[in-house]
C-alpha cells in the first residue's frame, strides 16, 4: 500500500501496531528526504494519510519519532546481520564471512530510507539526546562483526570502514553515474567487491 496515497478512511481501519508502523515508514521517508532539522511531524502525517495530533499522540515528540525512525534502522542492520550469521557453518574464512554480510549490508543499504535516516543520525553526535543513541548503534553493529561474527577486530574495522565509505557512495548517487564516468565504477567495484552487481540489481528495481 502506497502511504502517500492513503486517506484517513483508510488508516481507521489499521491497528494500533499497524498504524504505528505506518507512521514509522512515511518518518523514515521524510527524515532521509529532510534530515532531523528539516523534516517535521506535520510532513509525516500527510505522508501516513493522518492527523499530526495523532502521530504526536502516539510519539510525543518529532524528537522521540526520530529517535524511533533511527534506532528502526538500526535494528534492521543489526537483525539482518545476525541473520546471516546464523547461516554461517564454521567453514567460512574471514574473507568469506565479510563478503556474506557485505552483501547482507549492500541489499539494505540500498534502500535509501535506512541509508539517509542512518547517515543523518550518524552525523548527530555532538546533540546531548542522539549522541549517546547514536554511539550505541554503530557500537552495537561493530561488537556484531567482531565478536558475533567472529572477525575479530582488525578485519571488523576494516569491514565497518568499508561500509561507511559504501554508504556515501549511495549517498552521493554514485551508481547513478557509472555509465558515463569510468572513476565511479573502480570506485564502486572496489568498495563493493563481489556484491556490486547485485547491489546494482538491487538499486535498479528501486528506481
Amino acid at each position: 500500500m502506497n502511504s502517500e496515497n492513503t486517506s484517513p478512511v483508510a488508516s481507521a481501519r489499521l491497528s494500533g501496531e499497524d498504524r504505528r508502523e505506518q507512521i514509522l515508514q512515511a518518518a523514515s521517508v521524510v527524515f532521509a528526504e529532510r534530515g532531523y532539522a528539516g523534516g517535521t511531524t506535520d510532513a509525516v502525517a500527510k505522508r501516513a494519510g493522518i492527523s499530526q495530533a495523532y502521530v504526536v499522540r502516539m510519539f510525543g515528540s518529532k524528537e522521540q519519532l526520530f529517535v524511533e525512525v533511527a534506532n528502526r534502522a538500526g535494528d534492521r542492520v543489526a537483525v539482518g546481520f545476525r541473520g546471516a550469521i546464523a547461516g554461517f557453518d564454521g567453514t567460512e574464512t574471514p574473507q568469506e564471512k565479510e563478503e556474506i554480510l557485505g552483501e547482507v549490508y549492500s541489499d539494505m543499504v540500498a534502500d535509501r530510507g535506512i541509508l539517509l535516516v542512518l547517515m543523518h543520525f550518524f552525523t548527530l553526535g555532538h546533540d546531548p539526546t542522539f549522541g549517546p543513541i547514536s554511539r550505541r548503534c554503530f557500537l552495537d553493529i561493530y561488537r556484531i562483526a567482531r565478536d558475533e561474527a567472529g572477525l575479530g577486530a582488525a578485519t571488523a574495522t576494516e569491514f565497518m570502514a568499508r561500509g561507511m565509505l559504501m554508504n556515501t557512495i549511495l549517498a552521493l548517487r554514485i551508481p547513478d553515474v557509472i555509465h558515463t564516468e569510468p572513476d565511479a565504477v573502480e570506485l564502486l567495484e572496489n568498495c563493493a567487491g563481489p556484491t556490486k552487481g547485485s547491489l546494482l540489481k538491487r538499486l535498479e528495481a528501486l528506481g
